[in-house]
């Protein structure tokens, strides 16, 4: 039996939501002594428009007094800002595209909520409302420090969180349970409904980034990072067709409506040396699909798989959006490539069985074998695309012919000499 077992404390981060809420029900329906708390990351008096922060912890507040179970608040505003927050930020100034919900899941609601738990509530023991598993099991009965855990896919693959979790530390994964990672999102509302948690039994799950709330992206961001006018370049003719004020207010494939054009257009790549952007026509325009694509070194949740070691690379399955299916690929450790992709022997190549649209730098590419969630890694840049290896597949063609054609001139001109010398 787990030594872990020994503790019948859990301490719940309590959001607000459906989840949440019926994780601590399930959790004292076990006989475990629950506690409550909900996470406040972010300060909501510096906000210009709404947030849903203070009407969530009104929610969880709610959800603990139905269920008489003890309610706290903790602030890690001052931590969010420094390891999640400023990180963002200088993504987008550097022209990347962040990923703050992977981050704010690495160090804040499982790294400082751990230590938060041990130190106020005297808690091993954490549990979040995710839909994933841990291969621990569902009450760590299966708990072995020397094995270690493995984070596994939720049951309902729809709702499935291991995409978010995908840069867990493992030591925290050790000490985390999920409630909720055998049961179904319709199962879970209806469990909600049953124990009269009205409140948010069908409350709506929280999209996008909470900070932002419903205010447009681009006026946002604007408030922490100085607009860099330039110009947007159609990538099929070479032309300005547009100004725009920073590539930190656009992400690839995203539409842009630039003014006085018919044409659709979306960004293609964005130039950090000269703060222009390329952009095409059309959302299937072959320039914004790769096959390819290369990220830092990968972060393994567990440990890194054996095959890894003794070929090279590994076979395994890719996405690098949470609501995009899971795509075979091949990852390669070294650097002997084509493209050379990489200054240093650590970073990874990535193949894909499948071609993506609009791969994004500065996203995490996250890995899976079978149910067990790997890890991720921050992507680089995208290999070549459709559009580039045409025009490379062009440029070859043309210097075959221009080959082919000098060398017949030369042919020529060599039979021409030889019928004068005879004459």
């Amino acid at each position: 039996m787990s030594r872990l077992l020994r503790f019948s404390r859990v301490v719940l981060g309590i959001s607000g939501g459906v989840d949440s809420a019926v994780s601590a029900l399930l959790l004292k329906r076990k006989g475990y002594e629950v506690i409550g708390v909900f996470m406040r990351n972010w300060d909501v008096k510096d906000e210009k428009g709404h947030c849903q922060t203070d009407v969530d912890a009104e929610d969880a507040e709610w959800v603990c007094r139905r269920l008489d179970i003890p309610f706290h608040e903790v602030n890690f505003v001052k931590e969010y800002w420094n390891d999640v927050f400023m990180y963002m930020i200088d993504e987008y100034k550097a022209g990347y595209t962040p990923n703050p919900d992977i981050l704010c899941n690495k160090n804040m609601k499982f790294s400082a909520f751990l230590n938060h738990a041990r130190e106020t509530h005297d808690s091993e023991v954490i549990a979040t409302g995710h839909y994933a598993r841990s291969s621990y099991g569902e009450d760590l009965e299966y708990y072995d420090v020397k094995k270690g855990a493995k984070l596994l896919q939720g049951i309902d693959r729809w709702k499935d969180q291991t995409f978010y979790l995908s840069q867990i530390p493992q030591k925290s994964l050790q000490h985390t349970i999920f409630p909720l990672g055998d049961y179904n999102k319709d199962v879970v509302r209806k469990i909600a409904e049953s124990a009269k948690l009205d409140r948010v039994s069908q409350k709506r799950d929280s999209v996008g980034i909470c900070f932002i709330g419903n205010r447009n992206f681009q006026d946002f961001i604007s408030e922490y990072i100085e607009d860099k006018p330039g110009k947007f370049i159609d990538l099929d003719t070479g032309e300005a067709v547009g100004d725009h004020k920073g590539i930190h207010q656009w992400t690839v494939g995203q539409r842009c409506h630039i003014a006085g054009m018919k044409k659709a257009y979306f960004i293609a790549e964005k130039q950090r040396d000269s703060n222009n952007i390329h952009v095409v026509a059309g959302s299937g325009h072959p320039a914004l699909y790769s096959s390819t694509l290369f990220t830092e070194p990968i972060y393994w949740i567990h440990r890194p798989p054996d095959q890894l070691f003794s070929d090279g690379q590994l076979e395994c399955q890719f996405r690098f959006q949470h609501t995009h299916p899971l795509v075979p690929c091949i990852v390669t450790t070294h650097t002997d490539n084509p493209w050379h992709c990489s200054p240093t022997q650590n970073n990874m190549v990535v193949s894909l069985a499948e071609s993506q649209r609009a791969i994004t730098p500065g996203q995490f590419a996250v890995f899976y074998l079978g149910d067990e969630c790997l890890g991720s890694a921050r992507i680089l840049r995208p290999g070549p695309s459709h559009y580039t290896l045409n025009i490379d597949n062009c440029r070859t063609r043309i210097l075959g012919e221009r080959k082919t054609e000098q060398s017949f001139l030369l042919r020529k001109a060599n039979s021409k000499k030889q019928g004068a010398t005879e004459d």
